[in-house]
This record gives structure tokens, C-alpha cells and sequence, in this order.
């Protein structure tokens, strides 16, 4: 079964304290590269402001570097927040990309703002973005299309390009907007969980066939942790659960090193709310990282997984798309 679904993954270029930049974005780099030479299907860059330890403010530009730096994969945002964004600055940016890139860009878009609410001020004032959202999506499409004769304004370069659009979304609103358009979906599961059933069942059942699918295309985004055996992932996961704990603390969120217990290190409050968080991660050596993805294709049917794989050594982050790729032939 998991030889036919296409494996992917989602990156944000997290940070250990004490790096720089510049180190954190070459092990991206390094990263981004290992997965194209073992025939991942595609790299995407997620949107995050104002987080430390989260470095893919930039997306467009990592997009860019990344898609330079490799051969096949396709390169891609996971996605951009198009509230904080010009539609047609959008288009020009990923046409442009496309133009550099031919059939290796893709341009996942969503209407959360990547950020805290003061933040989002900060990117764009109007707090009503966001209702916009359908509409912006339009006026991409447009914008990316075929000139038609009459649209005032024009993406150059962009135009024509047709540059795939993927929707993303964490609850029901992306799943009924991409049935209605027609276009492939994307369920944030690496951090969202409630609605994963939901959302995919009415994305299926409302899905109206485009010029773009004939038939609905499901993405999964999961938490991946992969090691040799099942208890070495439990004990590289803490590195994500610390993470979370300090998401929903309000602190910084810069990548640990990972800890022999949890133990004192939360609440229990804070236990069950890290957990629910990570509730669909992938943690395990070969046997159950390949029984776990074998599950959770045949329960929702997806057509492909998006891992994100949040692990503080960089050969054992190296290793785990090695597994990846061993438990799938």
C-alpha cells in the first residue's frame, strides 16, 4: 500500500539556541538535498513570524534557494498565509519562481496568519483578511492563469504560468472551499487533530472536478519521528513534545535536545494538552512506523503524506527519511 503514496515533507527550518542562521537554513539545505537524492516528492516551506526558533518567515525566498540547491523534487510553500500577502505579489513571486523552476513549484496557500495576533497587525492591518479569503483565492487562480482579455491587472511574470495551488486548512472552512474549486487539499494533522475526519469526509463528499482534478487528492501532514528502534524514536520525540510545551506556554520555541522523561517537566494539564497535539505523530522504528502509516491510509485514504520531522540531531533527522524511504519498498 505505501508503495503508491507519494511521501513528502513540510519544513520550518527549526533552530537550536546558540546557531545562527545561517547554520540553521545550510542543515535545511543539507536536509532538502538528501530528501531529492531519495526520491521524497515534494519540499515545502511552511510561514512563521515572530517565533524564535522557527526560521521560514521568508518563505518564498527559502522556496526559491531550496528549489536552486536541488535537482527533482518539487519545491513549494506549506504554505503561504495569503491574509498577509498580496494576491498579486504572490502570483509575481511564485510565476517568477515557476519561470526559474519549470513543474517543480507548488503554492499551498492559507488564511491563518502564521503568527500571534499583534504580529499579524504588524503584517497588514486589515484584521478582515481573512474573510477575503475565497475571493483571494480567485483572484490567483486569475492572476496564474490565462490572460482573459479583460482582468485590469496582470502578474508579469506569473501570468500563464499556472503554478499548482494546493489548499491547506486545520478544520472544515479549506475543506468545502477546495471541493468547491476543485483543487487538491492538504490537512494540517502535525498539529490539528479534531477535525481530521471530518474535514476529509466533506473535501470528498462536496469535491466538484476542475481543470485542475478530476477527482479529490488528499494530503496528510504528520509528525514524524523515525529511528532504528521503537525505543530510540520515544526517546528523540521529546524534542517535539518540549517543543509544544513551550508553544502553548507562549515561550520561545527553539529546538532541544532530547530528555530521558518528561517527567517534572509538565503538568498534567500540559501532558494531555502536548499529546492531543501530537495525537496522529509517527513515532517508532521500522515495524510500527510502516504499521502506523498503513492504518492511517486505509482509515482516511489519503493520496499522500507531508511529514514535518523535528529531530535535534541532524544524521539521526538524515537517518529517519533513510527509514522512510526503506519501510516504503
Amino acid at each position: 500500500m505505501l508503495s503508491s503514496i507519494p511521501f513528502s515533507l513540510l519544513e520550518l527550518a527549526p533552530m537550536i539556541k546558540g546557531e545562527s542562521v545561517s547554520h540553521t537554513l545550510n542543515k535545511t539545505t543539507k536536509y532538502a538535498q538528501r530528501a531529492d537524492q531519495l526520491g521524497f516528492n515534494r519540499f515545502w516551506l511552511a510561514e512563521h513570524h515572530n517565533m524564535q526558533g522557527i526560521i521560514c518567515a521568508a518563505t518564498s525566498i527559502l522556496v526559491g534557494h531550496i528549489a536552486g540547491k536541488t535537482q527533482r523534487i518539487r519545491v513549494g510553500s506549506g504554505g503561504i498565509m495569503l491574509p498577509n500577502h498580496s494576491p498579486l505579489v504572490v502570483a509575481e513571486q511564485f510565476g517568477t519562481l515557476e519561470s526559474l523552476y519549470p513543474a517543480r513549484i507548488d503554492l499551498g496557500l492559507g488564511r491563518a496568519p502564521g503568527s500571534d495576533p499583534v504580529t499579524s497587525r504588524a503584517l497588514n492591518n486589515d484584521i478582515s483578511r481573512a474573510e477575503n479569503f475565497p475571493g483571494e483565492v480567485t483572484e490567483l487562480q486569475t492572476l496564474l492563469g490565462p490572460y482573459n482579455g479583460t482582468h485590469p491587472i496582470r502578474a508579469i511574470p506569473g501570468e500563464d504560468t499556472n503554478v499548482p495551488l494546493w489548499l491547506l486548512g486545520s478544520s472544515l472552512f479549506s475543506a468545502q472551499l477546495a471541493a468547491q474549486k476543485g483543487l487538491p487539499y492538504v490537512f494540517a494533522g502535525h498539529f490539528a487533530t479534531r477535525f481530521v475526519h471530518d474535514a476529509i469526509a466533506l473535501y470528498k463528499r462536496e469535491f466538484e472536478a476542475s481543470n485542475v482534478l478530476d477527482k479529490p487528492y488528499v494530503m496528510l501532514a504528520l509528525p514524524l519521528v523515525a529511528a532504528e528502534t521503537d525505543e530510540e524514536a520515544q526517546y528523540l520525540s521529546t524534542t517535539s513534545k518540549q517543543r509544544v510545551l513551550e508553544l502553548i506556554r507562549g515561550k520561545e520555541l527553539w529546538l532541544k535536545p532530547p530528555v530521558d522523561t518528561m517527567e517534572g517537566l509538565w503538568s498534567e494539564q500540559e501532558r494531555a494538552h502536548v499529546e492531543n497535539f501530537l495525537s496522529l505523530s509517527v513515532v517508532g522504528g521500522h515495524v510500527s512506523i510502516k504499521h502506523k502509516l498503513e492504518m492511517i491510509a486505509k482509515e482516511l485514504e489519503v493520496d499522500e503524506f507531508i511529514f514535518t520531522n523535528d529531530v535535534y540531531d541532524s544524521e539521526k533527522r538524515h537517518r529517519a527519511l533513510e527509514i522512510l524511504m526503506e519501510i516504503k519498498h
